[in-house]
C-alpha cells in the first residue's frame, strides 16, 4: 500500500515538473505560488482512502492504479462530434482534452457586458480580476482533488455577468475527452461570478469517448450576488472507462436564489463533491441530483449545505437508480451556524434498485448550532411497488413495459426541475434509451 501511494505521487509531482516546462508565456506571480503550495499540499497528504470516513464506500485504487499523463491538444473528436451536449443551441465554449476548441466554440448572441471567456484568455487579459476569487471558496487545502486541480490550473472557463443583466438564453461549457492511446489527466477550472440582481443559466457538461482511459478533475467556483437568480447544471456523460471527481463550491449573497441540479449518466468511477454557502440574508438553494447506475460504476454524491446567516431556505432531492452491479453513495450534510436563526432546510435521498446486485450506502445529516430552526431529512431504498407493476399488467402492459414506466415516473421529477427546454427534453430521451438497456 505504502509502495502504491508513493508511485501515485511520484506520478502527479513528475506530471507536474512536466507541466511547469511545457508553460507558455508569463505567469502571475499569485498563480505560480498557487500551483507550487497545492502540489506540495499533494505530495504531502496523496489521495484519501476508505480509511477516511467521507471516503468510507468509495475505493479510489482503480484510478491510483492508473498513470495518467498529461493531455495533448487533439481534434480527433469524431467519436463525439454527434453528442447531444454539443447540439443545445445557445453561446458555448467547447474543451477537447483540456483545451478550448475555436471550431466547435461560439459566443454569438450575447450582451457585449458578460464575459465568456477561456480561463487562459482571462489570465492574460484579466489576472488580477481572477487572483481576486480563484482558490477563495474553493480552497486546495481543504480537499485533495482540489489541490490537484489547483496545481495544474491552466484552462476553464471564466463568466461574469454584470449587475442587473438578464440572460435569455443559457450559457454552456462543455469539455470533451477523446482520441488518446494512452490515460490522461485534465483539470478544468471554473469561475462564475453573477452580478447583483441578475439571472442567468448555465450548463456545465462532461462527456468522454468509449474505451478511453481518463481523468476529469474539474473545480467550479460560483459566486451569486445579491437578489441574483442562477439556474446551474452538471451533466455528467463521461465514457466507460473515463473517471471523474467533479467539485462545485457556492457563495450565495444576500436575497440571492440558486438552483442546483446534476445528473449522472455516465463514467467508471465518479464522486461529486458540493457544497453551497447561504452567506446572506434570505438567501434560498434548491438541489436536485439523478444519478443512473449500470454496469459496475460507481456514483457518489456527497453534499454539504451551510446555513450562515439568518432567514435561508434550503430544498435538497436526490434519486438514484441502479442495476446490474453497479454502486452508489449519498452523504448529505446540512450545517445550521449558530447565527442562522429562523433557518427551513430538508434533504431527501431516495434510490431505487433493479437486480439483486446493485448496492447505495446513504447517509444523511443534520448538524445545528441554532435553536430556531426547522430542519428535516431521510433517506429512502427500496424496489418497484408489486402493486403498480400488478395494476399496470392487469391493464394490456407487459412486464418490461410496466417496469420501465414506474422508473421513469420516479426518475422524471428530477428532470422536471430543469427550466432549459432544450436540454430537459435531451435528458428525457437519454433517460428513456438507458430505461430500453435495463435487463428485465
Amino acid at each position: 500500500m505504502i509502495q502504491a501511494v508513493r508511485k501515485e505521487k511520484d506520478q502527479y509531482l513528475a506530471n507536474f515538473a512536466e507541466f511547469e516546462r511545457q508553460g507558455t508565456g508569463p505567469v502571475p506571480d499569485w498563480l505560480q505560488q498557487l500551483r507550487k503550495a497545492s502540489i506540495l499540499r499533494v505530495a504531502e497528504y496523496g489521495f484519501p482512502t476508505t480509511r477516511d470516513e467521507d471516503w468510507k464506500y468509495t475505493n479510489l485504487a482503480p484510478l491510483s492504479r492508473t498513470a495518467f499523463g498529461l493531455a495533448g491538444p487533439t481534434r480527433l473528436y469524431d467519436q463525439l462530434s454527434d453528442h447531444w451536449l454539443l447540439g443545445l443551441p445557445g453561446p458555448r465554449l467547447v474543451f477537447v482534452n483540456g483545451f478550448l476548441s475555436s471550431d466547435l466554440s461560439r459566443r454569438d448572441g450575447l450582451p457585449d457586458s458578460v464575459q465568456v471567456q477561456s480561463l487562459s484568455e482571462a489570465l492574460t487579459h484579466a489576472p488580477d480580476l481572477v487572483g481576486r476569487h480563484v482558490g477563495k471558496y474553493a480552497d486546495p487545502d481543504e480537499h485533495a482533488f482540489t489541490a490537484l486541480n489547483t496545481a495544474f490550473m491552466k484552462e476553464g472557463s471564466l463568466v461574469v455577468v454584470p449587475p442587473g443583466t438578464v440572460l435569455e438564453t443559457p450559457i454552456h461549457l462543455i469539455y470533451l475527452s477523446t482520441g488518446s492511446e494512452h490515460p490522461f489527466a485534465v483539470h478544468p477550472r471554473n469561475l462564475l461570478l453573477i452580478g447583483a440582481n441578475s439571472e442567468v443559466r448555465i450548463v456545465e457538461g462532461y462527456a468522454g469517448q468509449a474505451g478511453v482511459a481518463y481523468f476529469c478533475n474539474p473545480v467550479t467556483e460560483l459566486v451569486a450576488g445579491d437578489a441574483s437568480n442562477v439556474d446551474h447544471y452538471t451533466i455528467q456523460a463521461e465514457g466507460d472507462k473515463g473517471f471523474h471527481i467533479g467539485t462545485l463550491r457556492t457563495c450565495q449573497e444576500r436575497s440571492s436564489s440558486l438552483r442546483l441540479a446534476s445528473f449522472d449518466v455516465g463514467g467508471s468511477l465518479v464522486r461529486h463533491n458540493l457544497t453551497v454557502t447561504l452567506d446572506g440574508e434570505g438567501a434560498n438553494a434548491l438541489l436536485h441530483g439523478l444519478y443512473l447506475g449500470a454496469s459496475d460504476q460507481l456514483i457518489d454524491n456527497h453534499t454539504r449545505i451551510e446555513h450562515v446567516k439568518a432567514h435561508c431556505d434550503s430544498r435538497e432531492l436526490y434519486k438514484g437508480i441502479l442495476t446490474d452491479s453497479s454502486r452508489a453513495v449519498f452523504h448529505g450534510r446540512i450545517v445550521v451556524s449558530k447565527g442562522a436563526q429562523k433557518t427551513d432546510s430538508k434533504q431527501t435521498n431516495n434510490n431505487l434498485l433493479l437486480s439483486n446486485d446493485c448496492l447505495v450506502n446513504t447517509k444523511p445529516q443534520l448538524e445545528i448550532y441554532a435553536d430556531d430552526v426547522k430542519c428535516t431529512h431521510g433517506a429512502t431504498i427500496g424496489r418497484l411497488e408489486e402493486e403498480s407493476l400488478f395494476y399496470l399488467r392487469s391493464r394490456g402492459i407487459d412486464k418490461q413495459a410496466a417496469a420501465n414506466l414506474l422508473t421513469y415516473a420516479f426518475a422524471s421529477e428530477i428532470v422536471s426541475q430543469v427550466r432549459i427546454g432544450d436540454l430537459r427534453n435531451q435528458l428525457d430521451r437519454f433517460l428513456f434509451a438507458w430505461l430500453g438497456h435495463v435487463p428485465e
